[in-house]
């Protein structure tokens, strides 16, 4: 095997001597040989460079243009929806005085019957109407630092608690003034919980009534109760609670008649 060649001590610094020695770009080199005026060179550059600003500006006012359609949209979509929120509170008001005037009807023709009563008592179980009475109010939030993973607050949360209130006795519950029936849906849209498709805002405050001082220890020990006591101490919600004396809670006025036939 014959011996290879000794290494330079310079052999390293190749690169760098390649690089001063052809320091210019070797097409400016290439356009001097094939006779290409230097200025021409940098015409065409110029020509380049120029191109692509303009596409660098087309596409940040294109970003632009669609940004400004993106804000325009999302702006006359919350207005639908504040202006869909404010009928549909006409209509539920519009139905509440209706059932005002059922109600008051029905008295005048069976004012003091069995039936009567039986009557109320059902339409105050189901929701037909306002109730009074003592109770129990639980006002839940977010911690300080809503964007935590886990420290949002999202409808399975206040479902876990109107459940827990309803099993610890609550005869008739209200979140955010909007009274519950069987009927009532408790649902997450986007950031927003809503209650009958009606967004809520935060805080979130739970009224039940019934006897208060049960209510509040059988929901300390109900599932819902204690969801809530792991979600104030590991993600740093808050829940408050206090015994009521004298709770009102307005009847359902999204709840109505459907279907009926008379008695045979």
């Amino acid at each position: 095997m014959a011996p290879s060649e000794p290494r330079r001590a310079d052999q390293s610094m190749d690169l760098l001597l390649g690089l001063f020695r052809d320091a210019v770009d070797p097409s400016y080199a290439l356009a001097a040989r094939s006779g290409v005026p230097k200025h021409s060179a940098h015409l065409l550059a110029a020509i380049g460079l120029l191109i692509f600003g303009l596409m660098i500006g087309m596409s940040f006012v294109q970003t632009r243009t669609d940004a400004a359609a993106a804000l325009d949209e999302r702006t006359q979509l919350i207005n639908r929806v504040k202006a869909g929120e404010q009928q549909q509170d006409k209509l539920r008001a519009q139905l509440a005085a209706v059932q005002t005037d059922v109600r008051n009807l029905s008295n005048q023709v069976n004012g003091g019957s069995a039936s009567q009563g039986q009557l109320d008592a059902l339409d105050a179980s189901t929701g037909m109407r306002p109730v009074t009475g003592p109770g129990f109010v639980l006002v839940v939030d977010e911690g300080g630092d809503s964007q935590a993973q886990g420290s949002r607050i999202v409808d399975s949360d206040i479902v876990s608690a109107v459940n827990g209130l309803w099993a610890a006795g609550a005869e008739a519950i209200a979140i955010n003034g909007h009274r519950l029936s069987s009927r009532t849906a408790i649902r997450g849209a986007g950031g927003a919980i809503t209650v009958d498709y009606r967004s809520l805002t935060r805080p979130y405050r739970i009224e039940a009534i019934g006897d208060a001082a049960q209510l509040r220890d059988r929901f300390e020990n109900s599932s819902g109760g204690a969801l809530w006591s792991y979600l104030k101490q590991n993600f740093g919600m808050t829940i408050n609670s206090f015994l009521a004396d004298n709770l009102t809670l307005p009847a359902d006025p999204g709840l109505g008649l459907d279907f009926a036939k008379p008695n045979k």
